[in-house]
């Protein structure tokens, strides 16, 4: 037990200090978040993919189980707005709040605090897999948008340009002059406690006023999601660190990315933020007991 809140307590730590900051200093979120996004999120990914070791049979099986986990989210989401009878118009937030864990602010941090920097390599795989489904198929499920206008809104990503350089020097060995390599290395290092805070700023800016429907949403994105993602790897045969990887990605609370979708598509941006504010608060008490759990079951 030890072990599993070592690898939280300094991701809550990060996040309690940007919430202090956020209250006490005139911190410009916008800019923090450029910053974050544009230069030290594709530096991380470009580094981790110049780096990585990822056997390719490891790489498809993770990436075929977050495809199908995805999906039964997705059906469990229609089903279950249904069932309680969520309104049109918190349909697509609700929806958006399931579908997209926090995999990069959160899960990367989380992953690398538990499983070290080998569970890091693939958990950067599993959140580019996320990106691409979050800003690809995301406008598509969410407001019946065309598949060319998600293309189009993926390639103007720079996590995805990050992604495809980054495979391009992997397969054909390139390598970069000058100590480049290094600068890369620094600023994708400083990506994850900068993503950490800039959480912990953004929960200053929203009101704590929680439902049923948030509640509902919560348990579906903490506890559900990653039920099913442990159900999947292990029909899939996943070897034990992919599985995991798989377990404690898909369990991580909703992503603050799926704000910017709603608020695109002019949703239910209230209930975007408080479900962020409760998913990422409970996430510190579901997210041990399932590391505890893998422990166990590993």
């Amino acid at each position: 037990m030890t072990s599993i809140f070592s690898a939280v307590v300094p991701v809550m730590l990060i996040i309690l200090v940007g919430l202090l900051a956020g209250y006490t200093l005139p911190i410009q979120i916008q800019t923090i978040s450029l910053l974050t996004l544009y230069i030290l999120y594709p530096a991380l990914i470009f580094d981790s993919f110049y780096q990585t070791n990822i056997s390719v049979e490891s790489g498809t099986g993770l990436l075929i189980g977050f495809t199908i986990t995805s999906c039964l989210v997705y059906l469990s989401v229609l089903l279950i707005s249904k069932i309680i009878n969520v309104a049109s118009s918190t349909k697509t937030a609700f929806m958006a709040t399931v579908l997209f864990p926090n995999n990069g602010n959160m899960g990367l941090p989380i992953t690398t605090f538990a499983l070290g920097l080998v569970g890091l390599e693939i958990a950067i795989l599993y959140m580019i897999c996320s990106s691409i489904f979050m800003f690809c198929l995301g406008p598509i499920l969410l407001q019946g948008k065309t598949i060319f206008y998600g293309i189009r809104r993926a390639l103007e990503s720079p996590l995805v340009w990050s992604i495809l350089i980054g495979l391009v020097w992997r397969i054909y060995s390139l390598n970069l002059p000058l100590q480049l390599s290094t600068s890369i290395h620094k600023l994708g290092e400083a990506a994850i406690p900068l993503a950490l805070l800039l959480l912990g700023i953004q929960l200053t800016k929203t009101r704590w006023q929680f439902g049923t429907k948030e509640l509902m949403s919560v348990f579906m994105r903490l506890l559900l999601a990653p039920l099913i993602a442990y159900i999947v790897g292990n029909n899939l045969h996943l070897n034990n660190l992919n599985l995991q990887v798989l377990v404690i990605q898909s369990s991580m609370p909703t992503a603050v990315s799926s704000l910017v979708l709603i608020t695109e598509f002019e949703g239910d941006n209230n209930f975007v933020a408080r479900t962020i504010i409760m998913s990422t608060l409970m996430s510190f008490l579901t997210i041990p007991l399932i590391l505890w759990f893998l422990n166990f079951t590993g």
